[in-house]
């Protein structure tokens, strides 16, 4: 087994961590003002679902990292083999590509498209190439199969469990907007 380096392991959170602090400068704020474009363009989707507070964002990105996080040592401890740093490299990779898609159908910036294109779909293709050269890829179709299947589960379950933590602070900053104060912190 030839060593992994840690480029590949610990890089998936380091591209991570750049993918998503564009996220995090930019979500809460574009998801309001791309509303009113995105209802006139498609009308009958319930847009207002999207919007999300800052602290909202907040702590989705940090629940993520932490999923993150732990495949990366997961992968640093097995060498790139293990199936969770497998699968969620894999669906690092084809959150990139669903980026591109959302501005596509969006016909606009979507949070996290500049750093789809030039991070995460070339780091997600590099690392890949580097686990085949290792022989590390026990199964490529599982992880990716794995990848697809875990990217919507991990991310809604993040923004469910962001969203039932911080539910009272949201309900409290829209009161405060409501009565003018505007209060809404970053968390």
């Amino acid at each position: 087994m030839s060593r992994m380096p840690a480029a590949v392991t610990w890089g998936l959170l380091a591209a991570w961590a750049v993918h998503d602090a564009e996220e995090l400068a930019t979500m809460a704020g574009w998801a309001r003002r791309a509303r009113p474009r995105l209802e006139r363009l498609y009308p009958g989707v319930p847009w207002e679902r999207l919007e999300v507070s800052q602290a909202r964002v907040n702590v989705a990105i940090g629940l993520m990292g932490g999923v993150v996080a732990g495949a990366s040592a997961l992968g640093a401890r097995s060498g790139g083999r293990s199936p969770v740093f497998q699968a969620m490299l894999a669906g690092f990779g084809l959150h990139g590509v669903v980026h591109l898609a959302q501005a596509a159908a969006t016909r606009g910036y979507t949070p996290g498209v500049v750093t789809a294109p030039l991070v995460v779909i070339p780091f997600s293709a590099w690392a890949w190439r580097r686990l085949r050269r290792a022989g590390a890829v026990a199964a490529p179709g599982r992880s990716a199969a794995y990848g697809l299947a875990a990217l919507p589960l991990t991310a809604g379950g993040v923004h469910t469990i962001a969203h039932l933590l911080t539910r009272r602070h949201d309900r409290a900053a829209a009161s405060s907007a409501a009565d003018g104060l505007g209060r809404d912190r970053w968390f």
